[in-house]
C-alpha cells in the first residue's frame, strides 16, 4: 500500500532522514521506534508532505504521491494524527468531527455515527468542548475525527503520550481493532514494547537511518533489549 524508496528528509537545510526505505502493505500496523531525533516523526511528516523532500520516492496503492499537497493526499485515503494536543479545544467533540470529514465532504452522519459505534464516550460527550475532555477521550476524538476522512491508511504519531498505563492499554486495543477493519496503519511511538506488540513489522531508525527490521522476534535482538528495554524483555 505505502512504499517508501531511498528517502532523504527534513527541514530547509537540516536533513534528518537518510536513504529511508519502509514499506506498509494492506491491513498491516508497521511500527517506527527508536531515540529521540531519529527521525520517526519525520517519517509520517515525509508522507503527509509537512516537510521537505530531497530525493527518493513515495508511493501509495502503485502511485508516485511523492510531494503531494495534503489536501489530496486525504482524498486519497491517507490520514495523519500527530502527536500531542491537537483537538479544537473550543469546539464541541461533534464540531470537530464534522471538520475531520470537510474534505471529503460525503457521507458525514453515516460516517459519524461509525465513530460513535466505535468510540461510545464520543457520542456521550458529542455536545461537550474538546478542553473539557480527558487525555484519553482527546485521544479517541483525534483518531474519530481522522476516520471521519474514511483512510486507508493512518498515520499516528505518539497515539499513548502523556497517557496513564491504563488508558495507553486501551489506546493500542482500539489500534488492533482498526487493523481488524482492513486498515493499514504506520505508527510512531516510543512504548517500545507496546509498538512491537501489536505491529506485524517493525522498523528501528537511529540518527536518520533504518538502523533494524524485522517482525515480533525483534524485541529479542540484543539491541532493542538492552537499549530500549533495559535488558527486561
Amino acid at each position: 500500500m505505502l512504499k517508501i524508496e531511498k528517502l532523504d528528509s527534513g527541514y530547509g537545510k537540516l536533513k534528518v532522514l537518510q536513504g529511508i526505505d519502509i514499506e506498509v502493505k494492506a491491513g498491516e500496523i508497521v511500527a517506527l521506534i527508536g531515540p529521540n531525533g531519529a527521525g520517526k516523526s519525520t517519517v509520517l511528516k515525509s508522507v503527509f508532505n509537512l516537510c521537505d523532500i530531497y530525493s527518493g520516492k513515495i508511493n501509495f496503492e502503485g502511485e508516485k504521491i511523492t510531494k503531494l499537497p495534503t489536501h489530496e493526499l486525504i482524498k486519497k485515503g491517507i490520514s495523519y494524527v500527530p502527536q500531542g494536543k491537537i483537538n479544537f479545544s473550543n469546539l464541541t467533540v461533534k464540531e470537530n468531527l464534522e471538520l475531520g470529514g470537510r474534505l471529503t465532504n460525503h457521507k458525514l452522519s453515516e460516517n459519524m455515527k461509525k465513530v460513535f459505534d466505535k468510540f461510545p464516550e464520543l457520542k456521550r460527550k458529542q455536545k461537550k468542548h474538546a478542553f473539557s475532555l480527558s487525555g484519553g477521550q482527546q485521544q479517541m476524538l483525534a483518531l474519530g475525527r481522522a476516520l471521519m476522512q474514511e483512510p486507508k491508511l493512518l498515520l499516528l504519531d505518539e497515539p499513548s503520550l502523556g497517557l496513564s498505563p491504563k488508558l495507553v492499554t486501551e489506546v493500542f486495543k482500539m489500534i488492533k481493532n482498526l487493523r481488524k477493519e482492513g486498515l493499514a496503519i504506520l505508527i510512531v511511538e516510543q512504548n517500545a514494547k507496546k509498538a512491537v506488540e501489536i505491529a506485524d513489522k517493525t522498523y528501528l531508525l537511529e540518527d536518520g537511518k533504518v538502523a533494524l527490521k524485522g517482525g515480533k522476534e525483534i524485541l529479542k535482538h540484543k539491541k532493542i533489549k538492552n537499549v530500549y528495554l533495559g535488558g527486561r524483555y
